[in-house]
């Protein structure tokens, strides 16, 4: 095994690349309209109920679409649903820059319609990552991948908020539609001619394929014949009994939690900093990024703690609890600013927290660890519906807190307790991580010649 080791190709670190890349699109895209936001407006007279509303729609049916997004990527496999995915998110993208063709309540019904539509189109990314990162990696780099991979929403708005800034002001507010939509669109004709199952790739070879099955890649799971319509998922027998699972609804709900923090910074953090601690609007755009900085850096270095405390003899269940239970501690420091004056000593706590957020964000790999074979796609489409459901409820809650109280206080009390839920979550309620496998059986035979028809 040693010898094969040493002469095995490294072509799924490629495939990490790639996933890596799409993401970072998948999240830029996301933020297309928190650029364009003040200066549509502007153009279209909303009022900041009606741009709640157009806020909130991406959240909303990405949250629906899970499940049907979950079976698209079992039953077809992830290379095909995710070429469309991709594709068509960024097509949407590309189209709200048209918007501004419209006026009054056509203009706004369009805008809420699109950002609806790419909602629904993102719904099997994530899924989709954490299907490929179970066939391409063994359990011993599974961490670093999924870290990887999902560090990509902090790496989006590091690189593309700044880029996408210099668009509006230069070019006007279409200009962020267009362009980051058309680089989409070229992104999901790489992932056309990159992405393979590690069966079916043609740059892999028998020593790599041989290292990652003995390290439990489920390599079979991207590969042609898997993906052929010869069985079909019992939808509700299966989601019935990923529920019923203690060990997976206890991730499922640490998720929620997790991204409770998530979408705190990417929704009310930056009016925290103008309307509680009176910087200004461009000092406070510099100043978000910083926290994103530091999630990147503790979301790739969470991976790579958890993938070395396996490989030094830890058991899976504590290489992936103790940089959740640890990084989930470090955010509740955030509360610590209800109680500091000094603004740079606000931003190295909250860098501090969402560095601890990053680490502790390994949601991904224990997915790809504990998914049944028959159900990666919708296994990671529930994870991902609890944790989504957040983008719903976070900034509803805060906005609430922030009416009784008149201040943040009470809401970065109310993010810290989520991180506390977490680490109760995975230390109370999930056990022994381990790969679920179903009581009953949930694949049922079809007649190739039915099915076809």
């Amino acid at each position: 095994m040693t010898t094969h080791h040493s002469q095995a190709s490294r072509v799924r670190w490629m495939i990490l690349a790639v996933l890596f890349a799409v993401t970072t699109i998948n999240y830029a895209d996301r933020a297309t309209i928190a650029i364009a936001g003040p200066e549509l407006k502007k153009l279209l007279g909303l009022s900041p109920v009606q741009m709640g509303f157009v806020f909130s729609a991406f959240a909303w049916s990405y949250v629906l679409a899970q499940l049907p997004g979950g079976w698209l990527l079992d039953r077809f496999g992830s290379k095909i649903v995710y070429f469309f995915s991709i594709f068509l998110w960024s097509l949407f993208t590309m189209l709200m820059g048209g918007v501004g063709f419209f006026t009054g309540a056509t203009a706004v019904a369009v805008l809420f319609t699109l950002r609806l539509l790419i909602g629904a189109a993102e719904s099997p990314s994530f899924p989709g990552n954490s299907r490929i990162a179970s066939s391409w990696f063994p359990v011993s780099e599974r961490g670093t991948a999924a870290a990887i991979f999902n560090s990509a929403q902090y790496f989006a708005t590091v690189l593309f908020a700044p880029i996408m800034g210099w668009l509006v002001h230069s070019f006007g507010w279409e200009s962020v539609f267009f362009v980051m939509g058309g680089l989409g669109i070229i992104m999901a004709f790489i992932w056309l001619k990159t992405i393979y199952g590690p069966k079916d790739h043609p740059r892999a070879n028998a020593a790599e394929l041989a290292y990652i099955e003995a390290g439990g890649a489920l390599v079979d799971l991207e590969s042609k014949d898997k993906v052929a319509a010869t069985t079909k998922l019992d939808t509700w027998s299966c989601i019935k009994q990923l529920l019923g699972n203690r060990m997976l609804l206890g991730v499922y709900i640490g998720q929620y939690c997790i991204n409770t923090l998530t979408y705190f910074f990417l929704t009310w953090f930056p009016v925290y900093l103008v309307q509680e601690r009176h910087m200004t609007i461009l000092k406070a755009g510099f100043v978000a990024a910083l926290p994103a900085i530091a999630g990147f850096l503790g979301g790739v270095l969470g991976g790579v703690i958890s993938d070395r405390l396996i490989k030094s003899g830890k058991s899976q269940s504590t290489a992936r609890k103790i940089p959740i239970v640890g990084g989930m501690l470090l955010s509740t420091s955030m509360i610590v600013c209800n109680y500091v004056d000094a603004d740079w000593l606000v931003i190295t706590v909250m860098s501090l927290a969402f560095f601890g957020k990053g680490i502790g964000a390994l949601g991904w790999a224990v997915v790809a660890d504990t998914s049944p074979k028959e159900a990666g796609g919708m296994s990671g489409a529930l994870f991902n519906t609890f944790g989504n459901t957040a983008g719903i409820t976070t900034p509803i809650v805060i906005g609430y807190i922030l009416e009784k109280t008149g201040s943040f206080s009470g809401a970065l009390v109310f993010v810290g307790a989520n991180a506390l839920v977490t680490i109760l979550c995975y230390l109370l309620m999930v056990g022994e991580i381990k790969r679920f496998e179903f009581k009953t059986p949930v694949m049922r035979q079809l007649e190739p010649v039915r099915d076809a028809a």
